[in-house]
């Protein structure tokens, strides 16, 4: 059984700076590209970035490139999203994914097992 469990999120002021991760279990980790996706009150649930499995491609949303980095710790079956410069519009609910192969990939379909999310707040 495949499971995804991040950590990291809290209330930050704009400016600011927080690091989510996500632990995985039950699968290969290095085999699998996996994502972090974002959902605001409101709104669907968005795609934030991704990288490949090996960890040598990333692809970004063009609202956090430059701001955002993601990584991976392949020995540590762990995800990483370091957020810095931290703005209110990137308060959500942050989701970590694994996806159905190894080539980074930023559509929600291309993912399928999903963490619970953890609650990112940016304050003004």
């Amino acid at each position: 059984q495949v499971q995804l469990v991040e950590s990291g999120g809290g209330l930050v002021q704009a400016g600011g700076s927080l690091r989510l991760s996500c632990a995985a279990s039950g699968r290969t980790f290095s085999s699998y590209a996996m994502g972090w996706f974002r959902q605001a009150p409101g709104k669907e649930r968005a795609f934030v970035a991704a990288i490949s499995g090996s960890g040598g491609s990333t692809y970004y949303a063009d609202s956090v490139k430059g701001r955002f980095t993601i990584s991976r710790d392949n020995a540590k079956n762990t995800m990483y999203l370091q957020m810095n410069s931290l703005k209110p519009e990137d308060t959500a609910v942050y989701y970590c994914a694994s996806g159905v192969g190894g080539m980074v990939r930023s559509l929600r379909d291309e993912y399928d097992y999903w963490g619970q999310g953890t609650q990112v707040t940016v304050s003004s």
